[in-house]
């Protein structure tokens, strides 16, 4: 064989096998899936429902990861840092774009830091208050709200939550003075709510479905574009005459900045199947889940975000909230 031939086969092979063939092989092992909640809530009971689907979508396992902490911010920057080959996903939220204007001192940037994959699925919240407040719309609880500025409360599962920002909202919209009482968790917001030692909150839909229809709690609007089937014989905040009041916790999939475009598109595929899948549609019935839209794209996500940032930036400011 010629010197020379052979020299230039030999460099052929070395760039072949140094040429990115991960991406065309991936998923070649486990993938797994950053929560950034602690095991049990909402966004990691949806998470391992997604989860199992990817896993047999994909041909390889997909493993939830629990990285609690600072409102979702601990697992955020954990997925951030990764190497961006496709087997380290964060599960976002309406959190991270909530965290991006109210925390001064983040080490990531989401915007920046993370490209998006799809999006799973959204949920709304109700406002309920206590029975014993005898309110019964949402025109006696802005009239109650501004006869006795600050005395009216409104618990929350803690600052920077959809609950939480959802008062904070309709605060602004409306022009009242009502009381935010952080909690640690909605579980203990909600218990002291069904004790009377707070008057109200923005609860999300399936945790309040049970104590509507036990009349143990009074709804008085839904934050949805249109009326919940789970609770459709509650009114919608535009109904009863708030407009540009839209609330949902939104859940969805993102990779670190960086990771090739074939993987992602790989993922999203992945994703919308197992949307679509019976099992899979029929949870989010039973627990008051909106799908994901129908062109449930990369880019579709993307806008959604930023419009989601520009929301809650605007709130942030105007309520002037702060966490450190």
């Amino acid at each position: 064989m010629n010197t020379k031939c052979f020299g230039m086969t030999a460099l052929t092979l070395a760039l072949l096998s140094a040429s990115p063939v991960v991406a065309a092989a991936y998923p070649d092992r486990p993938i797994n899936l950053v929560v950034g909640y602690s095991a049990g809530g909402a966004t990691d009971i949806l998470a391992r429902l997604i989860a199992k689907g990817l896993s047999s979508q994909l041909g390889q396992t997909v493993i939830v990861e629990n990285k609690p902490g600072a409102n979702s911010n601990i697992g955020t920057e954990y997925v951030a840092r990764a190497k961006n080959d496709g087997y380290t996903l964060l599960v976002g939220s309406i959190a991270n774009t909530i965290n991006r204007s109210l925390y001064k001192n983040l080490n990531y940037d989401y915007l920046k830091d993370f490209k998006s994959v799809g999006f799973i699925a959204s949920i709304g919240n109700v406002l309920v208050v206590n029975p014993k407040k005898n309110i019964h719309s949402v025109d006696e609880y802005i009239s109650y709200a501004k006869k006795n500025p600050g005395k009216l409360t409104c618990a929350s599962s803690g600052i920077g939550s959809s609950i939480h920002m959802s008062c904070e909202l309709f605060k602004i919209l409306t022009g009242t003075n009502i009381l935010h009482i952080p909690y640690k968790g909605s579980g203990p917001a909600v218990n002291d709510l069904l004790g009377a030692q707070v008057d109200s909150m923005f609860d999300n839909i399936p945790s309040s479905v049970a104590r509507i229809k036990s009349n143990t709690l009074v709804p008085l609007a839904v934050t949805t574009a249109k009326r919940d089937p789970a609770l459709p014989e509650v009114p919608t905040f535009k109904e009863q005459g708030i407009d540009n009041f839209l609330v949902s916790s939104w859940f969805a999939i993102a990779a670190p900045t960086g990771t090739d475009d074939k993987i992602i598109s790989t993922l999203n595929e992945a994703l919308n199947k197992v949307i679509a899948s019976p099992e899979v549609k029929d949870s989010f019935a039973k627990n008051g889940y909106t799908a994901a839209p129908v062109e449930n794209t990369p880019a579709y996500l993307d806008q959604f975000t930023r419009d989601e940032i520009a929301k809650w930036e605007k709130v942030v400011r105007q309520a002037n909230l702060q966490a450190n």
